[in-house]
C-alpha cells in the first residue's frame, strides 16, 4: 500500500457510511420534467435530474428563468466582511486578507461571479459544492500550493455520506463524514474518474432550501411549482398553436353525406397547404365542394390566457421569493404597483425576506473554508464570523427622503446621549451597532442642570485669585478708569472703583498729584 492509498484510508470513517439520497429520489416524482428511479438500498444516484430542471424549467420556462435572474442579480451584488462579536453583540465590519479567496475566488473571478454561481445552481439543484483546489492537482486543505483558487462542483455529481457508531443512518447520532464528487465515465472509452472524497470541513456546502424528508440534503424550489410551470408551457404551446393555424380559432367544415373518402382527404390536405401558419393568416379562403364552415368559439378572449398564464407566473414569484412586480409579470404591474411607495414596499420585503437570509446563510457555509482573521500581533482573531455588507448594494438603498429621515433620527439620538453626558465616540458606537452596552463606562458624571437638584444647578462661586492674577487684573482696570475720569467718572468715583479693586489709594492725593488731577482731564498716576 503506497502513501497516498494509507492517507485516504486514514481520511475514510472508521464506521459504516451511508448515502443520503438527494431530495428527488425521496420525493420519488416522476414527471416530464424530471428523471427519477427507485431506492435501491444505500446507493441510490442522481439520473441527470438536475440536467432536467435546467433544461425544462430554467432554459425553456420563461417565468422561471425571470425569478431565478432577479435573484442572481441581487445576490451577486454583496461582499463579505469579518464582524466584531462584542458581549455576544454584532460590532464594527473589517477586511482582512483572509477574504483574498472570496474576492477573488478564480483567476479572473469575482465574489458577483461566484455568488450567481451559488445562487443559480442552489436554485435548481438544490445545493451548491464548492472546495478549494491548488496546482499541484491537491484539493481541500491539502491545496495549498500555488495557483489556489475556489472550484464548484455539480450537485447531482456529489454524494453526501453520513456516518453513525449505531450504524442507523437515521439514528441521533448520524453525522456527516464526507463529501464524495465523482463525475460520470467521459472519453470514448468511458473512463470512470477517480472519485474525490471530501472532509465536512473542506467542503463550502450552501442549501438555502431544507428537505424535510431529509437530514443533511437540501431542495430546489422550483419542485413546489412544477405544476406551475406545466401549465404555462402548455398555455404557451396553445398559443404557438393558435398562430400555426392561421391566427383563426377552433373551426371546422361539413361536408356532404356522399363524398366520397378519397375526395375528402384530398380536399383536406389542399386546405391545410394552402391556409394553414400565420403567414397565411386573414386571407380570404375558397370553399367548394359543398362544404360548410363553423367555428367551435366565438372569440379568442374566452381562452383567457393572459389571466391565466399570470397566476401561474404569480405562484412561480412566490415559490422564488420574489415580489411579482420586480420580475415583471403582468399581475405584478396591474393597478398602482408601480408606484414609488408601492415598489419600494415589494423591493423591501423581497430582500428582508429572501435576500438577507440567503446571505446570511451563504456566508456561514463560505466560513467553512475561510481562513479565520488575525490580529496585528498574529494571534487568531475567535471574536469574529464571516457576514455579509450590504452598504453597497443600491437595491437596498430606500429614497432619499427615508435616508434623510434615518440621518436626522440619528443625529438627534447623538445629541440626546452627548447632552446626557456619555462620550462623542460611545455614542456613535452605539448608534452604529444599536448595542447599549458601549454607552457603559463612557459617562462623564456631568449631568444636565435639568437633572440637577434646585439650589445646585446656579452659576459657580469664581475660584480664589492668585496674588500674581490680582495684580494684573488691577493693572487693567487702572488703564480703564483713566481712560474714563473727568469724562464719565469723577476723581473720587474712580478711586471708589480702584480700592475696591485692592489698590488701596489713601483718601486724599498728594498736593501735587492732586493740583495736576483737578487741572487736567485725566488721571496721571
Amino acid at each position: 500500500m503506497g502513501l497516498l492509498d494509507r492517507v485516504a484510508e486514514a481520511r475514510m470513517p472508521r464506521t459504516k457510511d451511508f448515502v443520503e439520497p438527494p431530495f428527488w429520489l425521496s420525493d420519488g416524482l416522476s414527471l416530464p420534467l424530471l428523471s427519477s428511479t427507485p431506492l435501491v438500498g444505500d446507493t441510490e444516484k442522481i439520473q441527470h435530474n438536475f440536467e432536467g430542471y435546467v433544461q425544462g424549467a430554467y432554459k425553456a420556462g420563461g417565468p422561471v428563468f425571470a425569478v431565478i435572474r432577479v435573484r442572481q442579480m441581487i445576490f451577486a451584488e454583496a461582499r463579505f466582511q469579518w464582524r466584531e462579536i462584542r458581549q455576544g453583540r454584532p460590532g464594527n465590519l473589517f477586511g482582512s486578507r483572509e477574504l483574498a479567496l472570496l474576492e477573488r475566488p478564480w483567476p479572473g473571478g469575482t465574489t458577483g461571479e461566484l455568488l450567481s454561481r451559488a445562487i443559480v445552481t442552489a436554485d435548481l439543484g438544490g445545493a451548491f459544492y464548492a472546495t478549494t483546489a491548488d496546482d499541484n492537482g491537491r484539493f481541500g486543505k491539502a491545496a495549498t500550493g500555488p495557483g489556489q483558487r475556489l472550484v464548484h462542483m455539480r450537485p447531482d455529481w456529489v454524494t453526501i455520506a453520513k456516518t453513525s457508531r449505531s450504524g442507523d443512518p437515521r439514528a441521533l447520532d448520524a453525522r456527516i463524514s464526507s463529501f464524495i464528487y465523482q463525475p460520470p465515465p467521459t472519453g470514448n472509452g468511458l473512463r470512470q474518474p477517480d472519485p474525490v472524497l471530501l472532509l465536512p470541513d473542506e467542503v463550502l456546502y450552501f442549501s438555502p432550501q431544507i428537505d424535510p424528508l431529509s437530514q443533511f440534503s437540501g431542495m430546489s424550489w422550483v419542485t413546489s411549482i412544477i405544476n406551475e410551470i406545466r401549465g404555462d408551457k402548455a398555455a404557451t404551446a396553445h398559443k404557438l398553436k393558435f398562430f400555426d393555424n392561421g391566427a383563426t380559432l377552433g373551426g371546422g367544415f361539413t361536408a356532404p353525406a356522399d363524398m366520397p373518402p378519397d375526395v375528402f382527404k384530398t380536399y383536406v390536405a389542399l386546405f391545410k397547404e394552402h391556409h394553414r401558419g400565420a403567414g397565411k393568416a386573414y386571407e380570404t379562403a375558397f370553399i367548394g365542394g359543398g362544404f360548410n364552415p363553423f367555428n367551435t368559439m366565438a372569440d379568442f378572449k374566452q381562452l383567457d390566457f393572459t389571466n391565466l398564464q399570470g397566476r401561474a407566473e404569480t405562484r412561480i414569484a412566490s415559490a422564488g421569493g420574489v415580489h411579482p412586480t420586480l420580475v415583471g409579470f403582468s399581475e405584478g404591474l396591474q393597478g398602482s404597483s408601480l408606484n414609488a411607495g408601492n415598489f419600494q414596499a415589494a423591493a423591501r420585503v423581497t430582500a428582508n425576506i429572501t435576500m438577507r437570509p440567503l446571505w446570511r446563510m451563504f456566508a456561514a457555509s463560505a466560513q467553512v473554508i475561510t481562513p479565520p482573521p488575525r490580529r496585528p500581533d498574529g494571534s487568531v482573531n475567535d471574536q469574529a464570523n464571516l457576514w455579509y455588507d450590504d452598504r453597497d448594494i443600491h437595491f437596498l438603498h430606500e429614497d432619499a427622503t427615508d435616508q434623510a429621515q434615518i440621518r436626522q433620527l440619528d443625529a438627534q439620538t447623538l445629541r440626546t446621549l452627548v447632552d446626557g453626558g456619555y462620550g462623542p465616540d460611545a455614542a456613535v458606537d452605539f448608534v452604529k451597532t444599536n448595542d447599549l452596552n458601549s454607552l457603559v463606562g463612557s459617562h462623564s458624571g456631568l449631568l444636565p442642570v435639568q437633572l440637577q437638584p434646585p439650589g445646585t444647578g446656579g452659576p459657580q462661586a469664581p475660584a480664589e485669585q492668585t496674588a500674581e492674577e490680582k495684580a494684573r487684573s488691577l493693572v487693567e482696570m487702572v488703564q480703564k478708569v483713566y481712560l474714563g475720569v473727568g469724562t464719565v467718572l469723577s476723581v473720587e468715583e474712580a478711586r471708589a472703583l480702584l480700592n475696591r479693586a485692592g489698590a488701596g489709594l489713601s483718601a486724599r492725593l498728594p498736593s501735587d498729584l492732586n493740583g495736576s488731577v483737578n487741572g487736567q482731564a485725566g488721571v496721571r498716576a
